[in-house]
């Protein structure tokens, strides 16, 4: 069964850091590339970070460059992302997802956790 699961979402004041972290079982997580999404009410989903299997390269949404880090653990089958000087308009549900190489091409989410930051 895959699984997806985030953890440290929470409610934190402005300039202030989370980590969040994403536990994934059931598929070949080193062949994934894996990535952090979030999504407020009303709004389309997007995409926060992504860290691609091959080589580790990473990508960055504008909005987070410079304050936000992901990083996996393949040995754990770990996914996290490090969230410094959060703002107001980081509050979201972020989302933990897993793409398949082109011969898996599968696409896994994780139920989400809140963020929300106080100002």
């Amino acid at each position: 069964q895959v699984r997806l699961v985030e953890s440290g979402g929470g409610l934190v004041q402005s300039g202030g850091s989370l980590t969040l972290s994403c536990a994934a079982s059931g598929f070949s997580f080193s062949t994934y590339a894996t990535a952090w999404y979030r999504q407020v009410p009303g709004k389309e989903r997007e995409l926060v970070a992504v860290v691609i299997s091959a080589g580790e390269s990473t990508r960055y949404g504008d909005s987070v460059k410079g304050r936000f880090t992901i990083s996996r653990d393949s040995a754990k089958n770990m996914v996290y992302l490090q969230m410094n000087s959060l703002k107001p308009e980081d509050t979201a549900v972020y989302y933990c997802n897993a793409d398949g190489p082109y011969y898996d091409p599968r696409l896994y989410w994780g139920q989400g956790t809140q963020v929300t930051v106080s100002s």
